[in-house]
């Protein structure tokens, strides 16, 4: 069985494969086929998947940390890349957190035996601006079919990554003879599956985000995960786990589109500013001069401004392992414990990964160094920090007890 090691290792080859037409790609904005192509080529979504009681994946999988690095390589060189697969594996959970027990390791095989890319919206995701609007637009409507035994979808929702290229999608509905909203797993190669790209999105160019309408698309019984997590006072506290996760996990794409912008700009800054000709085709890197203090001041503002992120996402990341290996074991103390450590990880790369994604464009000068900005934009754009602070201090003077805090 193939060791985490192995996996970061076949990340970073694929990182360094991704990096050499990033920004051209990124012009192109189509459809993700060719990522997609290269990232099966490569084995990452197989691998990316819940680990087994024993912290082994049924195929491979890799445990949470681990997965976690593997995606922030990704996200260094192409952040789109690196968001499609960093949802691909939190919703490869979506078993564990909304289905009864007695399903998963069915449904997870199934999928390992497959190879199942993941896409999707469970609810409470607030991350991805044009997923939620708010307004019932986006509903999704699930009624019991003429034949008994079944249901039928209806609806539409905007998905952030994936929409052309996805194996399954796992979504929230409501309920239409209850009102409860549920979690279905869809098939999109249904025809009653209809798919429109995002084109000229601002950021994240090449995630394949798009909108997806569902006309009379069947859902089987065993195709109906549980109930979602949309209420945090009556759902199970490890159901309520996967907006946190998905949070955490997109903070790692951010902070790993900030390190890999941080790491071009070092390379281009370096090869403009201290390389000098010698003889026909080698060069001399040279020391730097005085005249480069505010140059090293504002790498040395950035640079800190992202390892302190790292720090506190590093801690969430542990605290976030702890709580999936507890799984349904957990209880709403260890529920908020964990809410707040990603809720500070969120507000904390947010800060930085915007800091240094503008202030790359100030340190050199090069075409496609724009991508990285506008991609951080777009991961970190989903609404003010202000919430989530207030949860934080919530935490903070009551614990998590006499006043649970809203994540």
């Amino acid at each position: 069985m193939a060791t985490p090691e192995f996996w970061m290792r076949v990340g970073r080859e694929l990182g360094d494969d991704l990096a050499t037409d990033a920004p051209d790609r990124d012009r192109a904005g189509k459809p993700p086929y060719d990522e997609v192509a290269r990232l099966r080529d490569s084995g990452l979504p197989a691998a990316l998947v819940p680990p087994d009681a024993e912290g082994r994946g049924t195929g491979g999988g890799l445990g949470w940390a681990d997965a976690c690095a593997v995606v922030r390589r990704i996200a260094a060189a192409d952040g789109s890349m690196g968001e499609l697969l960093g949802r691909h594996y939190v919703l490869s959970w979506s078993a564990r957190f909304f289905a009864a027990p007695e399903h998963v390791s069915a449904l997870e095989a199934r999928a390992v035996h497959e190879q199942w890319l993941w896409a999707g919206d469970t609810g409470q995701d607030g991350v991805d601006g044009p997923s939620r609007v708010g307004d019932g637009g986006d509903c999704l409507v699930l009624a019991p079919a003429p034949a008994p035994g079944g249901f039928l979808l209806n609806g539409c929702r905007t998905l952030a990554t994936a929409v052309d290229v996805a194996d399954r999608f796992v979504l929230d509905a409501v309920c239409a003879s209850t009102g409860d909203s549920v979690v279905v797993l869809v098939d999109p190669r249904h025809p009653g599956v209809g798919r429109t790209p995002l084109t000229d999105r601002f950021g994240q160019r090449l995630a394949g985000a798009g909108t997806v309408r569902f006309d009379d698309v069947p859902i089987g019984v065993d195709d109906v995960l549980g109930a979602a997590a949309l209420d945090e006072d009556t759902a199970a506290p490890f159901a309520t786990v996967a907006p946190l996760a998905l949070r955490l996990m997109l903070a790692h794409v951010a902070l790993g589109v900030a390190e890999g912008a941080l790491a071009e700009a070092r390379e281009l800054s370096l090869a403009a500013s201290h390389a000098r000709p010698r003889g026909a085709t080698k060069y001399v890197l040279e020391p730097p001069s005085g005249t480069d203090a505010d140059l090293l001041l504002t790498f040395g503002e950035l640079a800190l401004a992202v390892h302190g992120a790292s720090a506190v996402v590093e801690r969430a990341t542990t605290a976030m392992a702890a709580t999936l290996w507890t799984g349904r074991a957990l209880d709403a103390r260890g529920r908020a414990d964990t809410a707040a450590l990603v809720a500070a990880a969120g507000a904390v790369t947010d800060r930085a990964a915007l800091r240094a994604g503008e202030g790359i464009l100030d340190l050199a000068e090069a075409d496609g160094l724009d991508r990285f900005w506008r991609n951080i934009r777009v991961l970190t754009g989903h609404g003010p920090t202000g919430p989530a602070l207030r949860a934080i201090g919530d935490h903070f003077l009551y614990g998590g007890g006499a006043s649970p805090a809203r994540w």
